[in-house]
């Protein structure tokens, strides 16, 4: 008999029940999710699994399952649908013929071989195949039937979600490093993990690093952290300050294409460039955070929740024009921006409301050019197109943004950090509206941010060169 694993309820089959060659089949398709997860879940992270290229250099046609999927499909079919619920496990032999790859559709199949009657024992045979035919893996199991009529529900609020972390970050660094390297001043590294995160952009190719800072300084962190600075070029410096000064001033000579920030204080480093007229545009400032959310469908833009505390509308104009220039440089033709506050109706009580508004209609008549807007939007109706419909709220961009735009710093700071520190989020930062891009994260930021980071600040670099040209 075919059973279904969707339904709701759970029915088993008691001893009583069962006959010698009675059987039941079960269908489930495979998916690179799947593969991700038991690798998670097992902590096998064998690349033949996970790595297309590392399994095609084993021999292999590409990335499988791992073999104890398949026996983690008969625990699926013994525990839920035959026999079902309260089947105790006593013994599994298997036989690995094939590997599962993802979008392989499989057929799980278990059939009565034997019944004890003393002990409730039965031995079923068992296989999973392919749908096409072959064998993947052939089995016998030996459990313990329920004696007593179940019927349960299915535990279908249960989720699994894959997030890799990882590979919006690699996604990143492909970009970048098919543009080539650049100079980079890395200001006023003089802790581990903002030096070892210049080090590594540096090894991976996205720059060649210029560190400047006081070079005793530098020179003990990387020797605490066993950190290599061989043939890395180092401009000495008095202190913080003049770290700052000096990175401005070699970028303002175009020495250098692009910025990062170390372990100095985001203000020190601004003023040094707003201090530079050669590093001034017409627009202002603003910081941009990009994020890999894990239960969001693809990389989300927040700004301004570091730079600018409580803008104007005018100063609002050159943030979000800001973002949706940078959106379209990573690829986002047209950005979705949803303007942000706490309802999605204009409050003149709410002078955040009127701002977005304005924006709006400002983006219709030209004034911001490049991006969809929409707002005033609450951040459930801007990330959840369930929660629009329900508010009867008719609009492209919510449920759907690429770019959140926060109303000041502090609620911009605070949902950032929420979506790191709480939703697991990694995210990456960098400042606009320079002549040169700035790298910026929080102090707190491990070496992965940071170079997600300079990662940013070399696609924008490249951008702007090919915009002089």
């Amino acid at each position: 008999m075919n059973l279904a694993l969707h339904e709701d309820w759970m029915q088993n089959f008691t001893f009583d029940e069962l006959s010698v060659g009675q059987g039941a089949t079960i269908v489930r398709s495979l998916t690179d999710a799947d593969i991700a997860g038991f690798a998670a879940v097992s902590g096998d992270f064998n690349p033949t699994h996970l790595n297309d290229d590392y399994a095609r250099g084993a021999g292999l046609s590409g990335k499988t399952a791992h073999g104890m999927w398949s026996g983690a499909l008969i625990s699926t079919m013994l525990g839920t649908v035959f026999p079902g619920p309260g089947t105790l496990y006593i013994e599994q032999r298997m036989r690995f013929l094939a590997a599962a790859r993802a979008g392989d559709r499989l057929e799980i199949a278990v059939r009565v071989k034997a019944l004890d009657a003393t002990t409730h024992e039965v031995t079923l045979d068992c296989v999973v195949r392919r749908q096409d035919g072959p064998e993947l893996m052939v089995g016998e199991a030996v459990v313990k039937a329920p004696t007593s009529k179940q019927r349960v529900p299915r535990a279908n609020g249960l989720r699994w979600h894959v997030f890799d972390a990882a590979a919006g970050v690699q996604r990143l660094l492909d970009s970048a490093l098919a543009l080539g390297r650049l100079r980079c001043a890395i200001v006023h590294p003089c802790d581990s993990e903002s030096l070892r995160g210049a080090l590594e952009a540096g090894l991976h190719g996205l720059f060649t690093p210029v560190i400047v800072a006081p070079r005793d300084r530098v020179l003990a962190v990387a020797q605490e952290a066993e950190l290599d600075l061989d043939g890395i070029e180092i401009v000495d410096v008095p202190h913080s300050h003049a770290a700052a000064e000096r990175a401005a001033e070699l970028a303002a000579l175009d020495q250098v294409q692009a910025l990062m920030k170390g372990s100095l204080h985001t203000d020190e480093l601004m003023k040094a460039v707003l201090m530079r007229p050669e590093l001034r545009t017409k627009r202002r400032l603003s910081h941009v955070f990009r994020f890999d959310v894990p239960m969001y469908h693809k990389p989300l833009l927040v700004t301004d929740a570091a730079l600018n505390i409580e803008p104007t509308l005018d100063e609002k104009v050159d943030i979000v024009q800001n973002a949706i220039d940078f959106a379209r440089i990573l690829g986002c033709a047209q950005p979705k921006v949803a303007v942000l506050a706490a309802v999605e109706t204009v409050n003149p009580r709410m002078a955040c409301t009127i701002d977005a508004a304005a924006l709006c209609k400002m983006a219709e008549r030209g004034q911001i050019t490049g991006g969809l807007l929409d707002g005033p939007l609450a951040f459930d109706n801007a990330i959840s197109l369930e929660a629009a419909r329900i508010k009867k709220i008719s609009s492209p961009v919510a449920g759907d943004p690429d770019i959140l735009m926060v109303p000041d710093l502090v609620s911009g700071n605070i949902l950032a950090k929420q979506l790191e520190y709480l939703g697991g989020a990694m995210g990456s930062g960098i400042v606009l509206g320079a002549r040169v891009p700035i790298a910026l994260t929080s102090r707190a930021d491990g070496a992965t941010a940071r170079l997600a980071s300079a990662a940013l600040a070399v696609l924008v670099a490249h951008h702007n060169r090919q915009a002089k040209t």
